[in-house]
């Protein structure tokens, strides 16, 4: 039987999953991107688990952070049997990351800003 190492949320991580959400990003699109932060690379299997998500729940995660330019996915293919495994890993920082979602929430607030004014010229 083989064994698997299972990588979990430290408090800090947790509280940074948080923080994103705390800002409107999805639940499932923090967590894998605070557990991908956290590791050179991953498989779909190893984020589900790390991040008690369900497998289509990472699967949309991931579909947004590829569109995004965040993720790269390879294929391996070192097990002979079966489907080949996809491999997740960061393609920017999360220095860079965090810059495109605060640009995003700026530009965000401007358009309810501005739907606010249109508003009171209604009025």
């Amino acid at each position: 039987m083989r064994q698997e190492s299972v990588q979990y949320f430290t408090e800090k991580e947790e509280k940074f999953a948080n923080l994103l959400i705390g800002i409107g990003t999805k639940k499932n699109i923090a967590y894998v991107l605070v557990f991908l932060a956290g590791t050179p690379e991953a498989s779909s299997r190893a984020i589900e688990r790390g991040t008690d998500l369900r497998q289509p729940e990472v699967s949309l995660a991931m579909k947004y952070l590829m569109e995004q330019g965040w993720v790269t996915c390879h294929k391996d293919s070192s097990e002979k049997k079966g489907r080949p495994k996809k491999i997740f890993t960061l393609v920017k920082s999360l220095r860079a990351i965090l810059g495109c979602i605060e640009k995003e929430k700026k530009n965000e607030a401007k358009n309810q800003i501005a739907l606010v004014r249109k508003l009171r010229d209604h009025v």
